[in-house]
């Protein structure tokens, strides 16, 4: 598998990435969050009064227990429900959509029952793509390798 690369947002480079429990649980529950979508990232990063984004490459990942969401669906809604209810899971890396804050609000229905599935799906469409990686085990940040960090201007 050739390498691909991987961007972190946050106030600070991140050379050595870790797995740090949180108050509130996110979408595929605690873990190191990435994207292959740097405009992503950096959007993400402008949260932040110094906006960072940290380069990783990704490989030898071959031998990792990895979870793979290609849409929204709805085998990921029940996951990230789970996830976001504070339950855990035994993958390395979970990749997929993320559940960001223009989906938030109907995430939020669906989980007290104000949404039908059906309709969180429909609104859906109409979002612009996203995409994450977590890694949730040490193993799967060992396949992280750092390769540079910039400002966000």
């Amino acid at each position: 598998m050739n390498s691909i690369l991987l961007y972190h947002s946050s106030y600070m480079t991140i050379e050595y990435p870790e797995i740090r429990k949180h108050k509130f649980t996110k979408d595929f529950s605690y873990g190191f969050y990435c994207t292959t979508i740097e405009e992503q990232a950096q959007k993400w990063a402008s949260r932040f009064k110094t906006s960072i984004v940290s380069v990783y490459k990704l490989k030898n990942i071959e031998e990792l227990n990895i979870k793979k969401f290609n849409d929204y669906n709805h085998e990921w809604l029940d996951f990230v429900v789970s996830c976001r209810n504070g339950k855990t899971h035994k993958y390395d890396i979970v990749e997929g959509p993320m559940a960001d804050d223009t989906i938030y609000e109907y995430l939020e229905a669906y989980l007290i029952g104000q949404m039908k599935e059906d309709d969180f799906f429909k609104l859906m469409k109409f979002k612009y793509p996203t995409h994450q990686l977590s890694f949730h085990t040490i193993q799967a940040l060992d396949s992280l390798e750092f390769v540079t960090s910039y400002v966000v201007s």
